[in-house]
């Protein structure tokens, strides 16, 4: 028997063991009257395989009542036990929407507006693709995802979740080019000295660069929750980059665009297991090192004194913007967090 709070099945077995009681008869000795084995009968009436013709046929035979019954019981039975399985994992799902930003979801229109407990889960099942919202919760979904994410709990691991299947979503009406990493490796200067312009000026050069290299590149709005700056993956014949970018430093844009391009040219993007947290160091170092060459980084430091105007002059010098170079200074601890923060650009990036 199973139940919920509104229905109960009760396996046709009940009412085998109903006329095995009857009768004063063993399940042994009708295990071999049915010609069947004892663990099948036992299996049977407590409703853990299904009741099939062939044994409606023999219950005829040994009970004397219609095939039809037991098969019209059998259908009752498994009708009732889909009711009550969908019941018991919607209350569950309930209970795990709780957990979901769904307001901020259907304030940005990602999902539809309701207050109804039930709609919640429906949309979100449908928003995330999966039968139940417990499939969410196993360690495979969405693993082979490398990102950039500053934080590391359950609330942002859910705004994560719901922030990748929006990327993944909008990604499947942009196309790209043949995936092409060789050509990407070539490019990198070329995006690197959109790092001194406009996003109204860069964005549509940077996209068709990138397409042309295979890569669909998106800026979706981030979830609070998240902490995101970047997402990188692999879908279908392309390779997706998703961005938050509204509101956002330039300096960070260009260290996680870089940061995941590093996911790309270091091939941590087709790991089985996905990005490890030597992966996203690596991707970082790649970030640093491409924006900032190493070598002029570190004449450059022998400085110790930093004034606005050097910060000017240096970026000018290697070709990309100040707020980049004064993030790297105040982010290694050259400069305060406060110092310099005009050099500063945000982006508004839709």
């Amino acid at each position: 028997m199973a139940t919920s709070k509104t229905y109960i099945a009760t396996a046709p077995g009940a009412t085998i063991k109903e006329q095995l009681t009857y009768r004063g008869m063993s399940q042994k000795e009708f295990a071999f009257r049915m010609d069947m084995t004892e663990k099948h009968i036992s299996r049977l009436i407590n409703g853990e395989v299904n009741l099939t013709s062939e044994t409606a046929y023999r219950l005829e035979m040994v009970l004397g009542i219609p095939s039809k019954f037991w098969m019209n019981l059998e259908a009752i039975y498994r009708d009732k036990l889909l009711l009550v399985e969908k019941e018991n994992q919607m209350d569950a799902d309930i209970e795990l929407s709780k957990k979901y930003p769904y307001a901020e979801m259907a304030s940005k229109g990602w999902i539809e507006k309701t207050t109804d407990k039930s709609k919640k889960v429906i949309n979100l099942r449908k928003y995330f693709e999966v039968v139940d919202l417990s499939l969410l919760q196993s360690d495979n979904f969405y693993q082979k995802a490398a990102c950039r994410k500053l934080l590391h709990t359950e609330k942002s691991d859910i705004g994560f979740l719901v922030w990748l299947q929006k990327v993944r979503i909008e990604s499947r009406l942009k196309e790209a080019e043949s995936i092409n990493i060789k050509l990407l490796k070539e490019n990198l200067n070329a995006i690197r000295t959109m790092t001194t312009q406009d996003p109204n000026i860069f964005c549509r050069s940077l996209d068709s660069l990138v397409r042309s290299c295979g890569i669909v590149l998106l800026y979706v709005p981030q979830i609070k929750s998240s902490g995101m700056h970047g997402v990188t993956f692999v879908e279908g014949t392309k390779i997706v980059i998703g961005m938050t970018a509204r509101g956002k430093d330039a300096d960070r844009f260009w260290f996680s665009l870089f940061h995941e391009i590093g996911h790309i040219i270091l091939g941590h993007i087709y790991k089985a297991e996905g990005a490890t947290e030597a992966d996203e160091k690596e991707a970082d170092m790649f970030a640093q090192n491409t924006l900032i060459p190493s070598d002029v980084y570190s004449i450059f430091l022998k400085k110790t004194d930093f004034t606005k105007s050097d910060i000017i002059n240096f970026a000018n010098e290697i070709g990309i913007d100040p707020g980049i170079v004064l993030g790297r200074l105040q982010n290694d601890g050259h400069l305060k967090f406060s110092s310099f923060n005009e050099l500063k650009k945000h982006y508004e990036i839709m």
